[in-house]
């Protein structure tokens, strides 16, 4: 989770900074001072949460989070104040939520667990996955995985393109062989390019990242960390890591992110 924070009083950044850390120390927390300089941050690599004090010099808490809401419209906004007049700003602008000064850990925490828009936590995910330029599949630790045939990967990549939706053996051969007809040599083909696709998945440990019932199979979205799927939840790192090209070695990959 990255979490920013920003308070143009040096004690109270401090204080507010503090109360997160203990709150949340497993976090990517960064504080400033200035809110152009948090906005030009999160232009540049994302933000799950942001803490900002409404009453600064200059740009306001309120005025930072329409700035930020523009970068990422799921971006999760908490005002830190000592006014409690400026509540209904922050409800109309949908913040998650509004900590009164002096901000404490519990405060923090209790924010965190009721988030308008939860993160989903990807440290614990079984695969990476690289959709933009060429696709590929690697570990946690970030050793590619093998597949021992192509078309076993190609197969993987369809279910990851396909972002949870359930797909049909022929589905997935109309996909690869455009041209060819679906008979039994083809059906018996498939069935290898599974097995063989799951023996790669099973070796790194990841074989709960598809899901199988008889004659359908998915992708598990919550088993990876995909930067197309970061792109469709506007994470601004995926954004800006996106140079339009997308799985550029399959003909049948388009970009669907309309279709989210």
């Amino acid at each position: 989770m990255k979490i920013m924070c920003v308070d143009d009083e040096p004690l109270m950044l401090q204080m507010l900074e503090m109360a997160v850390r203990e709150a949340k120390p497993d976090a990517d927390i960064e504080s400033f001072d200035e809110p152009e300089d948090l906005l030009d941050a999160a232009k540049e690599s994302g933000c799950d949460v942001a803490f900002l004090d409404i009453h600064m010099s200059g740009m306001t808490g309120v005025e930072l989070a329409k700035e930020l809401k523009a970068v990422n419209p799921k971006m999760n906004i908490i005002f830190v104040t000592g006014f409690s007049e400026y509540a209904g700003d922050a409800m109309r602008l949908r913040a998650s939520g509004y900590i009164m000064k002096p901000v404490t850990k519990e405060a923090v925490e209790e924010e965190l667990s009721e988030l308008r828009f939860p993160i989903i936590p990807k440290e614990n995910a079984l695969l990476k996955v690289q959709c933009f330029g060429n696709f590929d599949v690697f570990t946690p630790d970030g050793k590619p995985v093998h597949f021992e045939r192509s078309k076993s990967k190609e197969i993987f990549a369809y279910l990851v393109h396909r972002h949870g939706s359930s797909c049909t053996t022929k589905e997935i051969a109309a996909a690869l062989f455009e041209d060819e007809p679906y008979d039994n040599k083809q059906q018996s083909y498939m069935q290898i390019l599974f097995s063989a696709m799951m023996r790669s998945l099973r070796k790194v440990g990841a074989e709960n990242a598809v899901n199988k019932s008889y004659n359908s199979i998915s992708v598990n979205v919550d088993a990876l960390d995909c930067d197309y799927y970061r792109f469709a939840e506007l994470d601004a790192g995926a954004v800006n890591a996106y140079a339009n090209e997308y799985m550029s070695q399959y003909y049948w990959a388009d970009f669907m992110f309309n279709d989210f």
